[in-house]
């Protein structure tokens, strides 16, 4: 069986190659992490939503582009970062910053733990609103993608050192406004998850 990363990159340059079943198989692969990430920075499962479907879009449109040695994981979740940047600028420029109920597909949870979960999802979606969009991507990427310095600075364009200084930044924002007192004494364990890690 290849491995997945192997498999990914097959499946990439098979589509390259006009196969819209090898397409149909990268999507499948990724619809999950990218409709996550989506969600993370915009805080909408409607503007989630679409900016998945444009993030596939895209990454169809740029097939020519891409370069085997990139990994498809980064190429495909910078596609999204970005997208989901350029929406945020423009969402802050008009002054619109909704909040929905993070409702993030996980597998089989019980009726406690899916509430648990989105109330946590809540708390983290109202601290991650207060950052810059940058911060805000570098953040999702580090934390809950689990992406090296390298390769956030590679999904979005910026240095090790800018990513570094962002992931400071965004940290310290956010250890800020928690113990500001910006989130529910109650739910204090949830809010602290992006805190502690």
């Amino acid at each position: 069986m290849d491995h997945p990363l192997i498999a990914d990159v097959n499946w990439l340059q098979q589509a390259r190659d006009g196969d819209p079943e090898a397409f149909e198989a990268v999507v499948e692969a990724y619809q999950v992490p990218v409709y996550n990430l989506c969600y993370r920075m915009l805080s909408d499962r409607n503007l989630a939503e679409d900016a998945a479907q444009e993030t596939f879009l895209r990454a169809y449109r740029k097939l020519d582009r891409y370069d085997e040695r990139r990994s498809p994981r980064t190429w495909i979740l910078s596609i999204a970062a970005h997208h989901c940047i350029d929406l945020l600028r423009r969402r802050r420029l008009l002054g619109f910053q909704p909040i929905d109920d993070m409702e993030i597909p996980s597998s089989h949870p019980s009726p406690e733990a899916t509430l648990i979960r989105r109330e946590a999802e809540a708390e983290i979606a109202q601290l991650l609103e207060g950052l810059a969009p940058e911060e805000r991507a570098v953040i999702t990427l580090r934390y809950w993608y689990d992406l090296s310095i390298e390769e956030i600075g590679e999904a979005v364009g910026m240095s090790s050192s800018a990513v570094r200084t962002r992931l400071y930044r965004a940290r310290r924002a956010l250890a800020d406004r928690m113990q500001a007192g910006e989130h529910s004494p109650s739910r204090r364990g949830a809010a602290n998850e992006p805190q502690a890690i």
